[in-house]
């Protein structure tokens, strides 16, 4: 759990808000990749970094893109958010196993007009942002992308990029006019960096969507002892285990009063065939023995399963299976 701190929560100032400085914190495959477009276009862009601190500082970034490999052979990065200061717009990518670092890290960065992006997989991300800054501020995107660090400073962007961006309401309400605008300036600016990039007017639906996809394979790569999707999906019947996986995620995803059509189902299988052996991030997360993010992107939507009344069985048998293989790793 974050801290029950908070920081700077007061309402927006009514003057209009633009993005000129951005902070990326969790500057791994996906803050990099993001972070490294968003430079490019022109934007001062600082990179928080720690382990790989030296090597980009020296070395710059390289980026290998299926939409067009580019460098940045000097990257602004700083070791600690305080370095920083205060920014327009604060993307955060780490994994949500950090999240307790919230506070800490994120408050330097945060000033009367900043904006919050989390690009963290999973459910609750937003609504602990919210409580420590103020959930005018907060955004929450769900990439939907083949990425993997290769090593410090190198990126490996492999199909998609699709970044679906809404804004975080705290409860189920139609956006405002003003609350619309700011989402519109927010994805222009993305899309200005070259990143596909689309709106959405209910980030919850959207975060269900996203499910449909990590629940199965982040799960099932991890559960079957840590393979790649080719490998995965040529298993005999693991085609039709995703499925009823999927479709448990719809069904819930349905009860809190978003639907989900049966073709994106399919087309989530049919995303993922010419990915060939693209390895998950959480299945690289559990092979190199680091934290799993099992509480977002399983134990949470389990919960909430359980709240509205929807039986998950496949998705409680897979969340078991993990659970036993990561016991196994201690």
């Amino acid at each position: 759990m974050t801290s029950n701190k908070k920081a700077n929560s007061t309402d927006p100032l009514t003057e209009p808000w633009h993005i000129k400085k951005v902070a990326i914190v969790g500057s791994g495959a996906v803050g990099s990749y993001y972070g490294a477009r968003l430079a490019k276009a022109g934007l001062e862009v600082v990179f928080l970094l720690r382990s790989d601190y030296s090597h980009v500082s020296e070395h710059g970034m390289k980026i290998s893109s299926v939409a067009g490999d580019f460098e940045l052979p000097q990257v602004n990065c700083r070791r600690s958010s305080r370095e920083i200061g205060v920014v327009d717009l604060v993307i955060i990518a780490w994994k949500t196993t950090s999240n307790s670092q919230y506070f800490d890290v994120v408050s330097p960065l945060v000033g009367s007009q900043t904006r919050i992006l989390t690009l963290q997989n999973g459910l609750g991300s937003a609504h602990e942002l919210s409580n420590l800054f103020g959930a005018w501020r907060v955004y929450g995107g769900l990439c939907f992308v083949c990425i993997n660090r290769l090593g410090p400073g190198q990126i490996s962007h492999t199909a998609s990029g699709l970044i679906r961006v809404g804004k975080y309401l705290g409860q189920e309400r139609r956006l405002t006019q003003d609350e619309r605008v700011e989402l519109d300036y927010l994805v222009a600016c993305l899309s200005n960096a070259e990143i596909d990039c689309e709106g959405v007017s209910s980030l919850e639906r959207a975060q269900w969507m996203k499910l449909v996809w990590n629940i199965p394979f982040n799960g099932l790569a991890i559960s079957e002892g840590g393979i790649d999707t080719k490998t995965l999906l040529a298993m005999p019947g693991m085609e039709q285990r995703v499925r009823r996986i999927m479709r448990e995620v719809q069904q819930v995803a349905a009860s809190l009063g978003h639907s989900i059509e049966d073709s994106f189902l399919d087309s989530q299988i049919e995303v993922t065939r010419p990915m060939d052996a693209y390895r998950p991030s959480s299945m690289i997360d559990y092979v190199e023995g680091r934290a799993v993010e099992v509480d977002s992107i399983w134990r949470e939507p389990v919960r909430r399963a359980h709240e509205v009344g929807v039986p998950v069985p496949e998705i409680e048998t897979l969340l078991q299976e993990i659970e036993t293989r990561l016991s196994e790793r201690e």
